[in-house]
């Protein structure tokens, strides 16, 4: 990256509020606003890439938990849903589309007869396999412009923030 950059949107923002609001500190608005922006900016890239292969981004987060969980690449739906933070009720009307569309199949749990498992589907399995490998290239692709060292050092400092808002084991 150049140590001279390009002014972008956030500058924009930012000097409203020094016009208007001259008394606030606007270093963290700067920062957390380019997050944001980046990763807005990110999730249409990748968005495009899902819907390449007939998803969202959702369905593409359940499938590739399933697929990342190892064969029998089957998980609890509360596994899936602490994983994904989401609702056990989003859970539910998630997993009840992928199913529809022959993605994943609920099977009974041997351990416990009150629940079930969520299973990748052949069909799923297979959907999946193409489609982790665009999103990497996606991913590559959308860093491609940013040298190594400063990609690493980038990396290293979002991880320190990570460390910062996520509560240890989270």
């Amino acid at each position: 990256m150049n140590s001279e950059r390009q002014s972008d949107a956030v500058d924009a923002i930012l000097e409203q509020w020094r016009r208007e609001r001259p008394d606030l500190d606007l270093g963290p608005m700067g920062t957390i606003g380019r997050i944001k922006r980046c990763a807005a900016l990110v999730q249409r890239k990748l968005d495009a890439v899902f819907a390449a292969f007939g998803m969202s981004s959702w369905e593409f987060d359940v499938l590739a938990t399933l697929r990342r969980s190892g064969a029998p690449y089957c998980l609890a739906p509360t596994s899936l849903f602490s994983t994904l933070m989401i609702t056990s009720g989003t859970m539910t009307h998630r997993l009840k589309g992928l199913e529809t569309r022959g993605l994943v199949q609920r099977l009974p749990n041997r351990d416990d007869a009150r629940s079930v498992l969520v299973q990748l589907t052949p069909v799923g399995l297979a959907l999946i396999e193409r489609a982790v490998e665009a999103h990497v290239e996606n991913k590559r692709n959308i860093l491609a412009a940013i040298e190594p060292a400063d990609l690493a050092a980038l990396d290293a400092r979002l991880s320190g923030l990570l460390a910062v808002l996520e509560p240890p084991g989270a």
